[in-house]
């Protein structure tokens, strides 16, 4: 069964609402030196089963990475471990820039 999924935009009317919910980004720290989403967690993809615990669960988790396909492969995980809701950010940080921010930095 698939992971659901959130567009960029609405990710972003989440944000400009202050509506709950926790973004995790599963990029390496050196992608997050060349763009970032504020407020988002960081967990690198491979820190994700040693750090499950860091997760708030009380609220909605959306998985984002460079193009979405490391945060799906998160998404499966955290719901094959009973955390949930669990989104994932559809075509990731590069999706934002090209959509929403063409003024960041992108690779």
């Amino acid at each position: 069964m698939p992971v659901a999924a959130i567009e960029v935009e609405a990710l972003s009317a989440l944000r400009d609402a202050d509506a709950p919910h926790a973004l995790i980004d599963v990029r390496e720290a050196w992608e997050l030196e060349i763009c970032a989403l504020p407020g988002a967690v960081h967990i690198p993809m491979s820190e994700i089963p040693a750090r499950i615990g860091e997760i708030d669960a009380q609220r909605p988790i959306i998985v984002m990475c460079h193009h979405g396909v490391r945060s799906m492969t998160v998404a499966r995980y955290l719901e094959s471990n009973g955390v949930e809701p669990v989104l994932n950010l559809t075509g990731g940080i590069a999706a934002w820039a090209e959509r929403l921010d063409p003024t960041m930095d992108r690779y």
